[in-house]
């Protein structure tokens, strides 16, 4: 019994905070787990601009209600959930991934949560679990299930490493260049291949 683990951001849906920062005019918030592995120092340099700007949960809610899925990203989650149990792994936000889920017909996602004040003003954030990614798989494999896990990112590479087969998809040239070891693919078609052929 197998499970593809997927990430969201840069594989399924465009990455929200990039989006955000074209939205908001604000360049500094264009950094991502591409560019940053400490996700704790990301998430606090990303909320400490917020503050600055005074910005809150319902201006980065307005950008994520027009964001689509990456083309593509919706035939090739319908067609991998066809052939196996597939569970998106992300670290962003329930309350910034429900719309996107709806529009992916509704998989699903374990990610974490915003801590939001009365007013909107995002406070903090609560993790689901300490390297979640990894921990899940971990999980998974500990009740009987054999894990395929996919992502772009240095937050990836965990449940990548651990999973019987791993592949890169779409991720930076640094990522590819220094973890050869895993297939790295830039079409739906050959990531879906790719597990199939793993399953």
């Amino acid at each position: 019994m197998t499970i593809t683990c997927l990430d969201l951001e840069g594989v399924l849906v465009p990455e929200i905070w990039i989006a955000f920062s074209e939205a908001s005019g604000i360049p500094e918030l264009k950094r991502t787990t591409r560019d940053e592995p400490d996700y704790d120092k990301l998430m606090n340099f990303r909320l400490k601009i917020l503050e600055e700007h005074g910005l809150g949960l319902k201006e980065i809610q307005d950008v994520i209600a027009k964001i689509d899925p990456l083309p593509g990203a919706k035939e090739f989650l319908d067609s991998l959930r066809s052939v196996c149990q597939t569970i998106i792994l992300s670290d962003t936000f329930s309350q910034f991934a429900a719309p996107l889920m709806k529009k992916l017909g509704m998989p699903t996602i374990f990610c974490n949560e915003l801590v939001v004040a009365d007013d909107g003003k995002i406070t903090g954030y609560k993790m689901r679990c300490p390297k979640s990614k990894l921990t899940t798989v971990k999980a998974l494999q500990s009740i009987g299930y054999d894990t395929i896990a996919s992502g772009d990112s240095f937050n990836d590479l965990g449940m990548i490493q651990a999973s019987k087969a791993g592949f890169l998809f779409r991720s930076t040239e640094q990522i590819k260049k220094d973890y050869p070891q895993y297939p790295a693919f830039e079409e739906y078609d050959d990531l879906l291949a790719a597990i199939k052929k793993a399953l």
